[in-house]
């Protein structure tokens, strides 16, 4: 595993909306590993319906994954 899952799977035990991010992907069997993109992630929670703050908290991590 690598890029963005990898990284964020890091973050599971952070108690903030990163760690809830981090968490609801290591639950989900489904959550995409490739094509590393922003796009490719908001596709996969749009797809489960995600509310508009899950979807901001997915910006928000991308942000910081990049900015690394």
């Amino acid at each position: 595993m690598h890029g963005f899952t990898a990284w964020l799977l890091q973050h599971v035990t952070d108690h903030d909306a990163l760690g809830e991010l981090a968490r609801r992907a290591a639950a989900d069997p489904d959550w995409p590993e490739e094509p590393d993109r922003l796009e490719t992630f908001t596709e996969h929670l749009e797809s489960g319906h995600a509310t508009p703050a899950a979807l901001q908290d997915l910006t928000d991590a991308w942000v910081r994954y990049a900015s690394r």
